[in-house]
């Protein structure tokens, strides 16, 4: 089904729901909040437009975590997700379930300001905003949340002139309705921000230093506008009274220690690197090594553009400037995943395997470790430990590495186990949202004959699920 008439399907079907609840769930509950929260967030997954990068969920979720530390019994489990779309953006939606769109992460240049938007955001989720938004547009707040879930489905979609026209119509009925708060939730979100963040190891100066780059950025017309300052109104007063706040602000001594995570600047040209425009990013990074900058901030340009020229396909720049990356530090995880996958893309396959095999056990890494690591040893003729790894890659995160169900296909192949081959394929592109290859293969694993009951028994299930029987 193409973008747009899909969204449309989507439009249609979260009208049903909404409508199907009584009227009065719009001077909304918690117990209402909730079943709403879960509709909207099976509608998010469905569309597939979280980016499940496990590097940026980290941080954000890191980050996060130290904040909502501080914070008292919430009537909601908070949980942030990435969105994969490069607009300035971030919001909360019903249920404290909190979009950080990857555009924001590039935007900003430290954790404190990574963290005061993050508490912002945090503060309307536990002040219940939205769900006071929702109970103030009564009716409206139909459309309302369709908005919502087109500005976030369509924007990161990026579906052509006509998906635009509708993205730019749904924030307009949309979004803006419900999530445009007051200019009083606004400076109470900012005061509450501001007092959690003073308990944090962030400094609240972060929000102050992070609303200053986004109105920075260049505005040309209304389109130009960051996405953030049309859902969080009054700007130009928000600087003004964070800044009043921050006059007396002294650090405590007894601030909390920060957690580990990876230094900001190696997230943010890790974001730009694998996701943004190749061309643009490229020059935009060249030019930046000519500027009198850090070690740590060489380290992360290097790190992006050794990523971006991986993309094009130009493994010996790639493999140059990764290796330039880690000549800052030669343990640095980040740097060792990418210049091992890159080996493994230019058929070095021994080198993969020498760099990829240290960071295995890597509490963030490890999983695209094993992923990386499975290719290399299933060209390199190990199927073996291939196979292993791809097994436990499956059973960690196979949401973030589908292709290991691919890989695992190939494998079989290989070693003539042709119904499970035919198996993981069906899999794969079932996992892929392919239903006609899907169950094309699953048809020929089932008829060729899976010897296990629990894969027969996942494959007559895929294929009803398939057919909708």
């Amino acid at each position: 089904m193409k973008p747009v008439k899909r969204f449309i399907a989507v439009l249609i079907t979260f009208f049903l729901i909404l409508t199907g609840y009584p009227a009065v769930c719009f001077a909304i509950s918690i117990p209402d909040e909730k079943k709403l929260s879960d509709k909207f967030m099976k509608m998010i997954r469905e569309e597939k437009v979280i980016l499940n990068d496990p590097v940026a969920s980290h941080l954000i979720n890191t980050v996060a975590r130290h904040i909502l530390s501080h914070l008292p019994p919430q009537p909601f489990n908070y949980s942030f997700y990435l969105i994969d779309d490069d607009t300035f953006n971030a919001f909360a939606s019903p249920g404290s379930n909190i979009f950080i769109h990857r555009g924001l992460i590039t935007a900003l240049s430290s954790a404190d300001e990574l963290a005061g938007i993050l508490g912002h955001e945090i503060a309307h989720a536990a002040s219940r905003h939205v769900s006071q938004s929702i109970d103030r547009s009564k009716l409206v707040s139909i459309g309302s949340m369709a908005g919502v879930l087109a500005g976030v489905l369509i924007g990161s979609a990026g579906g052509g002139d006509a998906s635009r026209a509708l993205t730019v119509g749904s924030m307009a009925a949309g979004q803006s309705a419900m999530l445009a708060y007051t200019r009083e939730n606004e400076t109470e979100a900012d005061q509450k921000a501001f007092l959690l963040l003073k308990q944090t190891c962030y400094s609240p100066a972060g929000l102050l230093e992070g609303l200053n780059k986004l109105r920075a950025a260049d505005f040309r017309g209304i389109e130009g506008v960051p996405d953030y300052f049309k859902t969080h109104p009054g700007t130009g007063s928000r600087i003004a009274h964070l800044a009043s706040l921050l006059a007396d602000y002294e650090p405590s001594e007894k601030s909390a220690a920060c957690p580990e995570i990876y230094g900001y600047d190696m997230v943010k040209y890790r974001m730009m690197g694998l996701y943004e425009d190749t061309g643009k990013s490229i020059r935009k990074i060249e030019t930046q090594l000519t500027a009198e900058i850090s070690a740590s901030e060489l380290q992360a340009r290097h790190y992006g553009l050794g990523l971006l020229y991986a993309r094009e396909n130009r493994r010996d720049k790639a493999i140059s400037h990764l290796q330039k990356a880690l000549s800052f530090d030669l343990l640095d995880p980040l740097v060792l995943l990418e210049l091992g996958r890159v080996y493994t893309i230019d058929g070095q396959y021994e080198k993969a395997l020498n760099v990829l095999s240290g960071i295995q056990s890597d509490p963030v890494l490890g999983t695209a470790a094993k992923y990386h690591l499975a290719v290399a040893q299933m060209e390199s003729g190990d199927r073996s430990s291939a196979r292993q790894n791809l097994d436990q890659v499956i059973t960690t995160s196979s949401h973030t590495f589908p292709r290991a169900y691919f890989h695992l296909a190939g494998i079989m192949s290989r070693e003539n186990k042709t119904a499970l081959s035919h198996y993981y394929l069906g899999v794969y592109y079932d996992v892929m949202q392919d239903d006609k290859n899907a169950a094309r293969h699953l048809d020929r694993a089932l008829e060729e004959g899976l010897e296990d009951p629990d894969t027969e028994k996942s494959a007559k299930e895929r294929l009803k699920g398939i057919s909708g029987t």
